[in-house]
């Protein structure tokens, strides 16, 4: 059944984006509860993906009206009771594998516009095959969120930590852990037109290029990129010009990139950062209503070693 709200459109107008909607500017009604037209009426999640480097970012967090979740890296354990919702909960396990410290991805529910309900995971030897595997526990944090009984969109929390070879030092690469993410993942993506997933994180590769120029890493790169593309999650980005690009141009980038820097290392700042580690996926059903910026200007990149990735999620 589907009806019109009788109250004024303005009052009507502002009820509707109290609860996370979005109204068309061509609309000349707002459907609630029971009448819901999605044509007219959509929900607007605003996310924000963000490496906060072991930094207690809460009160940042809390504090934006318009933010609905935090998919956070490198995440200490928040405080109880300041989050609408947290996953895992704050009273959990707050481990990585192999890190001495308490970090790890989570997503920190800020809105109270929506339900957020965590997925289980469990360690790949443990035997109850009903719990979403991970490879490495602390990597990866999943959640589905609902309006009202409507499942709107699954959200994964993502973070390829880095590797040496043995008896190398001086030597790193995380493409390994991205891939076990995206294995770790497969069960989520089997090819049905309902499955509804957008991935963040900082996946500590590049894109389009190797370090320094270096073509055999650039092409371990892109197999992440190329195995997500064919699992059905299509990189969305950011990507200039949703982003400052780096300033001056650095040698090793290829000229025609797009990459917009989301890190600096201890050498850096925010204005001479130069490399993108973070990057943002969703399935094919998703790709065009999922936009995505890099908040990298030198004012608003935070207290991170990484910058925050805005998403905007049209559904």
């Amino acid at each position: 059944m589907f009806g019109t709200c009788t109250v004024p459109w303005p009052l009507a107008v502002a009820e509707a984006r109290t609860k996370g909607w979005r109204v068309s500017p061509a609309a000349q009604v707002v459907v609630f509860s029971e009448c819901r037209d999605f044509s007219i009426v959509r929900a607007v999640l605003e996310l924000v993906s963000w490496n906060v480097n072991r930094l207690s970012v809460w009160d940042d967090l809390v504090a934006d009206p318009r933010l609905d979740f935090a998919l956070l890296q490198e995440s200490p354990r928040p405080p109880a009771g300041l989050l609408a919702g947290c996953v895992p909960a704050t009273d959990a396990d707050w481990t990585t594998a192999h890190w001495p410290s308490e970090l790890r991805t989570c997503i920190a529910q800020v809105s109270d516009r929506y339900r957020m309900v965590p997925r289980r995971l469990r360690d790949l030897h443990e035997s109850d095959l009903s719990a979403l595997g991970v490879s490495r526990r602390g990597t990866l944090t999943v959640a589905d969120i609902y309006r009202d009984d409507k499942h709107v969109v699954t959200l994964a929390s993502a973070y390829a930590a880095w590797e040496r070879p043995p008896g190398r030092e001086g030597f790193i690469y995380a493409d390994a852990s991205a891939h076990r993410l995206l294995s770790d993942l497969a069960p989520l993506l089997t090819g049905r037109r309902d499955e509804r997933l957008i991935v963040a994180g900082d996946f500590n590769i590049l894109h389009g290029y190797g370090e320094h120029g270096d073509p055999y890493f650039a092409d371990r790169y892109r197999s992440v990129f190329d195995r997500a593309r064919s699992m059905g999650l299509l990189y969305i980005g950011p990507q200039n010009p949703a982003g400052r690009q780096a300033h001056p141009w650095p040698d090793e980038l290829p000229l025609n990139s797009r990459n917009v820097p989301t890190y600096h290392h201890s050498r850096q700042t925010p204005l001479t950062a130069t490399r993108q580690l973070d990057f943002v996926f969703a399935t094919e059903n998703l790709a065009d209503l999922v936009t995505t910026r890099a908040l990298n200007d030198v004012e608003g990149w935070g207290p991170s070693d990484h910058c925050r990735v805005a998403i905007t999620a049209d559904l």
